[in-house]
């Protein structure tokens, strides 16, 4: 499917819908949890279907409604799953369902997904788990990726990761107190720390303990167990990443609901970037009131440190073009290792756009405020570049069409409908087919 988009502004009120990483863990605890959990307000992506369809592979039953999924857990020991464990295109599941299999006792299970999934980096857990007890390898040691093969008993111990990705730590924390030894990981500088604190967070709300020493040592006693429960999926501040930006960047005048300013979700640091750079941004009762954004002023480019905010750095390039002197986005190892190397990504995407960007080095984006244009967009089956590129085209000149707009289904369903509802001049070709 393809958007075609042209300038405009943004008008109205919108609410944003429920976090896909919080929905994404909510099902895996619901399913290592025996009994009933209800889930209010889950966003229906297709990377949580993805996790809903592995979940009742190993047992879970699952019914899928609008504004509440119910979860009948397996419990701490999951069933052997009849066939390959495909996570279509979400590498949150990817790394987390790897170590729900380690759990299995009497068997083995098979995790792959889409392309893309089977070229992200997953050695380091896979390592951590043989070292803690389980069988895992994957099937093509010398990529290192999926599809891999694992099972256990995963006993616990001690092991070490690097700390680029929190997608290889937040699993053990997940599967740590069903083990019997417990788990105890030390982290080498880690990176993405508000995803470890959404992880946390959760094992705080199902009374499991565990402790964190510096965000560097992260121990989880073993013989412990979820409970069934009942919660409410915050808003998702990386989707509202998308409108805050174009409101800031257009003549625009939008309120954003659903939004909660104290959640970990790293995120939210869009607020203060946005109010740094002098965009006009009023935070009413802590979101409870509604996210209020006036465009038309005149930003300012910063150096943006991109470590706790990977999904970022494609809106973030967007939001330099339209800032005065220069924006630096640096702290970007763990982007690169996304559905694509964002950076890389709209850095090239942007350049079509008449855009004036440049790598200081590897880890350096430097962007220059730049008279963007219409162009021909490869989206590259990558939500957060078909999003972010679909934002810029509302300050360039002319007409811009994105590839893969489909795409936005990954994360934020609801995104061309959100945006159109607030006036954007989107329009979507080939969209009976994004319908089924």
């Amino acid at each position: 499917m393809k958007c075609v988009a042209r300038p405009g502004e943004l008008h109205g009120e919108a609410t944003i819908p429920g976090s896909k990483s919080n929905t994404t863990r909510a099902v895996v605890f619901a399913t290592l949890a025996p009994g009933r959990s209800i889930i209010h307000n889950p966003v229906h992506s297709i990377d949580c279907y993805s996790t809903v369809e592995v979940c009742r592979s190993l047992g879970a039953t699952i019914e899928v409604n609008g504004e509440q999924w119910i979860v009948d857990g397996v419990g701490p020991e999951p069933k052997v799953p009849s066939d390959i464990l495909n996570v279509g295109n979400s590498g949150t599941t990817l790394y987390i369902i790897t170590a729900v299999g380690a759990l299995l006792k009497n068997g083995y299970a098979v995790v792959s997904g889409d392309y893309q999934i089977r070229r992200r980096p997953s050695a380091p857990l896979v390592r951590a788990l043989c070292e803690l007890g389980a069988t895992a390898f994957c099937t093509r040691p010398d990529i290192g990726a999926a599809p891999i093969v694992v099972g256990g008993p995963l006993v616990g111990g001690r092991t070490t990761l690097p700390g680029v990705n929190s997608q290889w730590l937040t699993p053990l924390l997940i599967v740590g107190p069903l083990t019997e030894k417990g788990i105890s990981v030390e982290v080498d500088n880690l990176q993405e720390r508000p995803y470890i604190a959404m992880t946390l967070r959760w094992l705080d709300f199902l009374n499991v303990k565990f402790s964190n020493t510096d965000w560097r040592v992260f121990e989880v006693p073993g013989g412990q167990a979820y409970h069934s429960y009942e919660a409410w999926i915050p808003a998702d501040w990386e989707s509202a990443c998308f409108p805050l930006v174009a409101a800031a960047i257009t003549n625009s005048d939008i309120t954003l609901y659903g939004l909660d300013i104290s959640d970990p979700q790293g995120d939210k640091a869009i607020i203060r970037i946005l109010q740094d750079m002098g965009a006009d941004v009023e935070v009413r009762d802590g979101g409870k009131g509604g996210i209020h954004v006036r465009g038309g002023r005149t930003l300012h480019g910063m150096e943006i440190d991109c470590g706790d905010i990977p999904d970022a750095p494609p809106i973030l390039a967007v939001l330099g073009t339209q800032a005065e002197g220069r924006t630096v986005l640096y702290n970007l190892h763990a982007s690169r290792l996304k559905e694509t190397d964002r950076p890389r990504s709209i850095y090239e995407e942007l350049l079509k756009m008449g855009g004036k960007l440049y790598w200081d080095n590897e880890d350096r984006l430097v962007i220059e405020r730049s008279e963007l244009h219409g162009a021909s967009i490869d989206g590259r089956h990558d939500h957060r570049i078909v999003m972010a590129t679909a934002c810029a085209a509302l300050c360039a000149t002319g007409t811009t069409t994105i590839t893969n707009a489909e795409y936005v289904r990954v994360s934020f369903p609801s995104f061309f409908e959100v945006m159109t509802s607030l006036g954007a001049p989107f329009e979507l070709e080939g969209r009976e087919e994004y319908a089924s």
